[in-house]
């Protein structure tokens, strides 16, 4: 699972979703890449998940790589816990992805295996994505 190895704070304030990506919104290394079209707190378990989907579809072709990382703690009071006494303990990681962010990237396979790879990781996600190939992407921003 993904997870920062330290921390400068162990809890974080929630903050606000707004606005579009501003980083992270072009495809750098591969060839095509996974678009958020919406805000969302994605957990490292989703990340994971769509990772092993994606990797299990190209089947050791092509490489992917991904372009979000879960640096923010979510804190869980336990259950049946009286109000009060203090924030709860971290209990899961999430990455803060807006929309324009590009989640995966991908290399060294056809436009059809791919295409069906992101297919199969964006149902691992908890938002609506977009496929898109690194031309294309490149218009939209012009």
């Amino acid at each position: 699972m993904l997870m920062p190895k330290r921390v400068k704070y162990r809890r974080v304030q929630r903050g606000r979703l707004k606005g579009k990506a501003t980083r992270g919104n072009t495809i750098s290394n591969g060839q095509y890449g996974l678009v958020a079209m919406e805000p969302a707190w994605i957990t490292a378990n989703q990340i994971e998940a769509a990772r092993i989907a994606m990797t299990r579809y190209i089947r050791r072709g092509g490489q992917v790589w991904i372009k979000i990382f879960p640096d923010k703690p979510i804190t869980e009071k336990p259950a049946e816990t009286r109000m009060g006494s203090g924030k709860g303990s971290p209990e899961y990681w999430v990455a803060v992805v807006k929309p324009g962010r590009v989640l995966f990237e991908m290399n060294g396979v056809s436009e059809e295996i791919a295409r069906e790879a992101m297919r199969l990781a964006m149902h691992k996600l908890p938002i609506k994505c977009k496929f898109v190939v690194k031309e294309q992407i490149e218009e939209v921003e012009e």
